[in-house]
């Protein structure tokens, strides 16, 4: 059946993240988990000991957008070739020392874009998102809307890039008049990304990176 309203709230639980042991915060020491569900899959752990250089590259670069991916890499091997990494706080130990003492006190927790990086990969969240986006799309009946709430630019781009798609009519460039068959079948319903208001920032600190974005389908598939 068709749904008149679908939301996509990509953030991590508060649930989750306030509880130490699954390993999804730098800023105490707990056991390398990051697993949503933790009947299924590798830990961050795992992944750390097992991945070869050229794969914790691809996805500390990739999903964290880390400028010292190399430099931490290159710690994070020589680090488990002595013992396994096993806690957050051995992880956030390498990359603080692997990174330049500059840098350390700039643009947040140094570990920061690491720890995105491990949980997006042990949690394929990009993967399931380019899935689940065209799925949402076509199963909005008319008037319908899909609200997607992102947190971070990795998440909002291929949500921006998947609304202005399917908001887009199909006909070839230069056609002076676009027929109904090729009109497109959704409209944007916000131009560009909402971001939360003081307000909402006084009561919920955690929103501060929400960006919020809604299509409203117009017309049957």
């Amino acid at each position: 059946p068709n749904a008149d309203s679908i939301l996509l709230d990509l953030g991590l639980s508060s649930l989750q993240i306030d509880r130490a042991e699954r390993g999804f915060a730098y800023s105490v020491d707990a056991p390398l988990d990051m697993r949503m569900d933790q009947s299924d899959g590798p830990t961050a752990a795992e992944l750390l000991n097992t991945a070869d250089a050229d794969e914790l590259i691809r996805i500390l670069r990739g999903w964290g957008q880390e400028k010292f991916t190399d430099r931490i890499v290159r710690a994070i091997v020589a680090a488990r070739a002595a013992e396994p990494i096993t806690t957050s706080g051995q992880l956030v130990g390498i990359i603080t020392e692997a990174i330049p003492v500059a840098a350390r006190h700039q643009g947040g927790h140094p570990a920061k874009r690491t720890f995105q990086a491990l949980r997006i990969a042990v949690n394929h969240e990009m993967a399931t998102l380019d899935r689940v986006i065209p799925e949402a799309l076509e199963r909005l009946a008319v008037g319908g809307r899909f609200a997607v709430l992102a947190y971070h630019s990795l998440e909002d781009r291929p949500v921006k890039d998947a609304f202005r798609s399917a908001a887009s009519d199909s006909a070839p460039p230069g056609l002076p008049i676009v027929p109904e068959s090729m009109q497109p079948r959704f409209t944007l319903v916000t131009r560009g990304a909402e971001r939360p208001d003081e307000d909402e920032l006084a009561c919920n600190p955690r929103s501060a990176s929400a960006r919020l974005r809604v299509i409203e389908r117009i017309k049957p598939a």
